[in-house]
């Protein structure tokens, strides 16, 4: 099988064409799939309607890695995958805030893949930005404090804060979400284990810099996040039924356009599992808290709508 790789931006991103995705493709194609993610931290696939839940999960083992449940998130009823998870836009799965994929935990994944089931006509586009060419530009000074500076991460927010008075379906899903608190702490500059390159861990999930008081934190999260979002450093996909994105969780942020109304808009996503993150002088990621959140059990306990991530992809 030969492919086709299609720069879609200039620092990010790449579509693959040529392909059929399965679990079982030749070792090659594996392998010229594998080097394309690595260094085009995005790739997407179009016209994959042959997949279903199960065949999507299969996928994590291109990606050299076991599919991996979400921590607090309930993987969709009545799917025969056990650890995919349904962003549908009517039950509270779309957001419009900058993340990585469940930086909330020591291992977070390695690599996300996300198909599109429903898409609307218009609005629902995903971007994605670098954060290695990210780090990479930041001046000196700026790259030597990032080096330096640990943060905390937690799946912990205020949804009323982010996106004003959230609606009954945000707050049962986020009940869910946060039904058990994790904290862990992140190095801001960790070292890709495949490639080598130094990427900053940021988002969302982000509560505070360690030995930093809050507004300080805020400051610096804001300064770093900037190099990040930074247009020349994102890609943004136009969704069709079928496509299928696949990216760097290591080397990635994402944010999911929210601009599409009432419109319906479902994707389902499969995680890869991943490697404890590692700073620049060799220091590993600790995890601080796992926990039931008492002030969200006992709604989470009695929801009955089928929950989605609190950040949609």
């Amino acid at each position: 099988m030969s492919i086709e790789v299609i720069p879609v931006a200039g620092r990010i991103g790449a579509e693959i064409r040529g392909v059929r995705l399965a679990h079982d493709l030749d070792a090659q194609t594996v392998a010229d799939i594998r080097k394309a993610l690595l260094q085009n931290k995005v790739v997407f696939f179009r016209g994959q309607h042959h997949l279903d839940d199960l065949k999507q999960e299969q996928l994590t083992e291109l990606f050299g890695g076991a599919p991996v449940a979400h921590p607090t998130s309930l993987p969709k009823a009545g799917s025969d995958s056990k650890v995919i998870l349904e962003l549908d836009s009517n039950h509270g799965g779309r957001a419009d805030s900058w993340h990585t994929d469940v930086t909330f935990v020591e291992a977070y994944p390695r690599a996300s893949i996300l198909r599109a089931v429903k898409i609307p006509p218009a609005g629902g586009d995903t971007v994605w930005a670098n954060t290695a060419t990210a780090y990479e530009r930041l001046p000196e000074h700026l790259r030597e404090l990032a080096d330096k500076l640990w943060a905390v991460h937690s799946n912990e927010y205020d949804y009323a804060l982010r996106r004003g008075t959230p609606t009954e379906a945000e707050k049962k899903h986020y009940a869910q979400f946060a039904s058990t608190l994790y904290e862990t702490e992140h190095p801001v500059v960790h070292v890709h284990p495949e490639t080598g390159e130094r990427s900053l861990i940021l988002g969302h999930f982000v509560r505070n810099f360690v030995g930093y008081s809050k507004p300080e934190s805020i400051q610096l999260f804001n300064l770093f996040q900037t190099y990040i979002t930074k247009l020349e450093n994102t890609v943004r996909w136009r969704w069709a039924e079928g496509d299928v994105a696949v990216w760097d969780n290591r080397a990635t942020q994402h944010y999911a356009i929210n601009d599409y109304g009432d419109q319906h808009r479902i994707v389902r996503r499969v995680t890869v599992d991943g490697d404890v993150p590692v700073s620049v002088d060799g220091r590993r990621s600790v995890s601080r808290t796992q926990v039931p959140n008492p002030r969200h059990a006992q709604q989470a306990n009695h929801n009955t709508t089928q929950p989605a991530e609190a950040v949609a992809a």
